[in-house]
């Protein structure tokens, strides 16, 4: 029977607890050495192409669990504000520390560094000095200053 490019040695997904299958975690580390796909293939018996399938699939997991991660960051993070459309990106650092100030957290940055983090992180947003589309901003109890984009109404 054949392997789905998805499925670990045993055919299935395991108890791995990762997103990454076993067989997707060992093309990633093999690729992480410098192997070619083909050499990859090779080794693991299978072809270049569930190679490629594997790994693409690997970076998509690795890709959404960032995401994930991300989200849920700024989820738990204490401080959490939106800052509207219309918003002088000059005006946001003000708006950041005075609420971190509130929650009693030092961010370890400046105002210049959340400036360029939003251009940076949310480019799209931004027009000259003005905030085009609504963010989403938080600052974690460690002071990390996280920005996305604010989810469509």
């Amino acid at each position: 029977m054949a392997r789905r490019a998805d499925e670990d040695e045993e055919g299935e997904q395991g108890t791995n607890p990762s997103l990454l299958t076993n067989r997707q975690a060992s093309v990633l580390r093999l690729r992480r050495k410098g192997m070619s796909q083909q050499e990859v293939a090779e080794q693991l018996g299978t072809t270049r192409s569930n190679v490629s399938i594997l790994e693409k699939r690997a970076l998509q997991n690795v890709a959404k669990a960032r995401a994930t991660l991300k989200e849920w960051t700024m989820i738990q993070a204490p401080v959490s504000l939106t800052i509207p459309a219309g918003t002088d990106v000059f005006d946001v650092p003000y708006l950041i520390f005075s609420e971190a100030n509130k929650a009693r957290i030092k961010l370890d940055i400046g105002s210049v560094d959340i400036v360029v983090q939003i251009k940076n992180k949310t480019p799209e947003a931004l027009k000259k000095r003005v905030i085009r589309r609504d963010l989403e901003v938080a600052v974690t109890e460690d002071g990390l200053f996280l920005v996305q984009e604010a989810a469509p109404k």
